[in-house]
């Protein structure tokens, strides 16, 4: 347990971090009239260095500038001191997403734009008021399952607290507010033990609470109340017994309990895989499949009936492969799930992709992009007309950079059109039109039809067939600007899968204007942030990869945080191929794979390897997460 006492200065010692020069000067003048010692950075590194230097009590850091933002320079100030107090500067429009990460990170507080100067006094007086008491580091304080059992979750969330353990006769809790009389006497009415309170942040209590109390043990409490049903007789359930089971209110409850710790976990899909002897139930979070829990067989059949009635699916078939939706309350935010089932030698398999509403969509500036490439990319979808095509396979985050893409359009000069299946979030001032087959409505008639409806700019979800590939292709030959997404490993694989879908290559030098190929990469936990030696193949890769020598690299020790990974959140890594002539030429001459990617490097395309490789330097990720998604590729 790591414990810090906070003293009261006379006077503080502050650091503002603002990329806007005469912001730094302005408010620093202001605060040394106030007799402040007051210093600047006007970039995260020179943030981080001065902390080094010499420590600052509080520091005001603007959530916007270039190479590392807020929340980036915010966790490297983390590690330097993290008692230090951190106040993140935002404008109110467009950066909700990057303001709850740098709550997530550790953030003290949030100063909105425009602010008075009494707005940040205040804040500063606050902090030289601050009662000197006793104050935990909740991420890597190891929590005893005991105490979490003495305290229910309500309870917990109501009194914003979180119970660590139990020594000698005292119940020791993390409290938002230790000097909450009433909590600490309702804690000892119910656990009959004395409570010694310890101060915690109210952001680091509240995502603690969802990572501590599960409802495991809650759905296995429910799946015991199951009736069960003879392995012999499942294959032959009659409709009124199936009905009948999925009726019952455990088995309901245990879908439900399910589902919400998927999204309490942030997992995009819940994998329900029947075995020999049990059903194994797998999360996966940030790309990766994690074990949830193991349920007897006996509960396989009515688990499956119960989600199948909720996505509107046969519940007598279980041979053939059927697909639903539908969407939930978890926490009063509707979450939409897609269902999709197939026969396996064990029994009927089901995977359920959770799509959470309330999380905002992602701006360019969140995406991942190099500053440089953002700049070109940005330049590049203010075009009037052409294709820019996004390529990757499943769940490499396609959707969200045309999402970010389209955002950040005109939508009151421009009108936009996107077909998408399914429409995943839904945009103020953009048409959009939902894939519907049976109504005749696909990729390609979609696209021909919007193309009758005079748009300036069309999103089309997927080109996955000759006839879409075509139709955008002539979409955007008649001054349209055009999104899409493809299935290809790389930039130059997806301009190779266009001329295999039949689109000839002069229409290809035509229209395509750039092509960017992504992958997802974990983040490094900014809770367990630590730096250690890299092993002899990282070093190597990322020698090769930036042409400089390293040996120390940022990893995540694993915590209760990221449940010991050391990974939290994603980020892409990108590669953009931009058309210029020489590679026309190529393409017209019918050129390989290996021919165009040695021109676009030497017309200055950087590779996703190079791309990771500098998140691995700015300590964003680290070498053997870029080395799995990336590496193969070259």
């Amino acid at each position: 347990m790591a414990v810090t006492e906070q003293v009261a200065v006379k006077k503080k010692r502050i650091l503002i971090v603002d990329d806007d020069p005469g912001m730094c000067e302005t408010l620093a003048d202001v605060l040394e009239d106030k007799g402040y010692i007051v210093g600047t950075a006007q970039d995260g590194r020179t943030a981080i260095e001065k902390m080094k230097e010499g420590q600052y009590d509080i520091i005001f850091i603007d959530i916007m500038m270039p190479g590392m933002n807020g929340v980036e320079t915010l966790q490297g100030i983390k590690a330097v001191n993290p008692d230090a107090t951190t106040i993140i500067m935002t404008g109110h429009s467009q950066l909700e997403g990057l303001v709850s990460e740098a709550l997530w990170a550790g953030v003290d507080g949030v100063l909105y734009k425009p602010f008075d100067v009494e707005a940040v006094l205040k804040i500063i007086e606050s902090q030289q008021k601050d009662v000197s008491m006793p104050v935990i580091d909740l991420k890597r304080y190891e929590v005893d399952p005991e105490a979490l059992r003495l305290v229910p979750e309500e309870m917990a969330r109501k009194y914003s607290l979180l119970p660590l353990r139990v020594e000698n006769g005292y119940l020791i809790v993390a409290m938002a507010d230790p000097t909450n009389i009433y909590a600490i006497e309702d804690l000892r009415a119910r656990t009959s033990l004395e409570i010694k309170p310890l101060k915690a942040s109210r952001a680091d209590i509240e995502a603690a609470l969802s990572v501590h109390y599960q409802n495991t043990i809650e759905i296995e409490r429910q799946i015991e109340r199951i009736s069960p049903v003879a392995k012999e007789r499942e294959g032959e359930v009659s409709r009124r017994l199936t009905a009948e089971i999925v009726a019952q209110t455990p088995i309901a409850r245990a879908v439900e309990l399910m589902i919400r710790q998927a999204v309490m976990d942030r997992a995009s899909d819940i994998h329900l895989e029947p075995q020999e002897t049990h059903l194994r139930v797998r999360y996966r979070i940030d790309g990766v499949l994690h074990d949830a829990m193991t349920l007897p067989l006996r509960v396989h059949a009515s688990l499956l009936s119960r989600i199948k009635v909720l996505a509107n699916l046969n519940i007598a078939e279980r041979r053939r492969p059927q697909d639903g939706q539908f969407s939930v309350k978890v926490d009063n935010r509707t979450v939409d799930i897609r269902v999709a089932t197939i026969n396996t030698v064990h029994g009927e398999m089901a995977v359920l992709r959770v799509l959470d509403k309330s999380m905002s969509v992602l701006s360019l500036d969140e995406l991942g992009f190099l500053p440089e490439m953002q700049e070109l990319y940005e330049q590049i979808i203010h075009s009037p007309w052409g294709i820019i095509l996004l390529a990757g396979p499943t769940g490499s985050g396609k959707t969200s950079t045309m999402y970010a893409s389209i955002n950040r359009l005109d939508r009151d000069e421009k009108k936009i059109i996107t077909i998408e299946d399914p429409v995943e979030y839904r945009f103020e001032g953009i048409s959009q039109v939902q894939v519907n087959r049976q109504a005749g409505i696909t990729f390609a008639s979609g696209l021909r039809a919007a193309m009758r409806l005079d748009p300036d700019i069309i999103l089309v979800g997927e080109i996955r067939d000759q006839e879409t590939a075509r139709t955008a292709v002539q979409a955007s030959l008649t001054g349209h600007l055009v999104f899409s997404s493809i299935h290809a490993n790389d930039t130059v694989g997806s301009i190779l899968r266009l001329i295999d879908l039949g689109v000839e290559p002069f229409l290809v030098t035509s229209s395509l204007l750039a092509v960017v190929s992504q992958r997802l990469v974990r983040r490094v936990c900014p809770h367990c942030r630590t730096t250690r030696e890299g092993t002899e193949a990282e070093q190597l890769a990322y020698e090769q990869a930036l042409g400089e020598k390293r040996t120390h690299f940022e990893y995540g020790a694993g915590c209760n945080f990221c449940a010991g990974t050391g990974y939290r959140g994603r980020i892409a890594v990108f590669e953009m191929l931009v058309m210029n002539d020489q590679i026309r030429r190529l393409i017209l001459r019918n050129a390989n794979s290996d021919e165009i990617r040695e021109a676009a490097i030497a017309s200055g395309m950087r590779t996703m390897l190079y791309d990771g490789m500098m998140k691995v330097k700015q300590g964003i990720t680290t070498p053997s997460e870029v080395l799995r998604n990336v590496f193969a590729l070259h």
